[in-house]
């Protein structure tokens, strides 16, 4: 089901980092425009290899992300809470999903299309320019986390191949 944030929902958006630096007008034009979906627990929002133009912003609600092994297994690589936003790389690299999003409790989302970001950029560009801004310092932020990661991985790795063999 689609709906509109409405009158009150310049108020909510002020609060998302993904609208942060944005002006009341501007939020206004937002919160009357965007769609905004209700799902139920166990909806996809997207799977892993599909196309997409869109990305979402979570109001209400908790959703997983999954990634499948070149094995086939998924795997849950994050969970997202209220205010967190997903799907975007699929509006900047136009390719195909990278992961599979799915809601695990009742949730309200916002839809943002690559279209309203292009209204955006024609009407406003200091705002298109804020806002994309702001999602490139939230994907230096996730990027930053997964080198964090990866360098822990390869530490435990290479601890356990290199320790001395205690049994022999």
């Amino acid at each position: 089901m689609s709906l509109k944030l409405g009158f009150q929902g310049s108020e909510r958006l002020r609060e998302i980092g993904l609208f942060g630096g944005l002006g009341d007008e501007v939020l206004q034009d937002l919160s009357g425009s965007l769609d905004m979906i209700e799902l139920p627990p166990g909806s996809v929002v997207f799977r892993e290899g599909d196309s997409g133009r869109e990305m979402f912003v979570l109001l209400d609600g908790e959703m997983e992300v999954l990634k499948q092994s070149k094995r086939k297994h998924e795997t849950r690589v994050a969970v997202l809470g209220p205010g967190d936003w997903f799907g975007e790389m699929s509006i900047l690299d136009v390719l195909p999903r990278s992961a599979t999003v799915r809601a695990v409790a009742p949730s309200r989302l916002l839809r943002l299309t690559a279209h309203d970001l292009d209204s955006l950029y024609r009407r406003d560009l200091r705002a298109y320019s804020l806002l994309v801004l702001n999602i490139a310092r939230e994907m230096s932020r996730r990027l930053r986390v997964c080198d964090n990661l990866l360098a822990e991985l390869v530490a435990n790795v290479i601890d356990e191949y290199t320790r001395p063999n205690r049994n022999g």
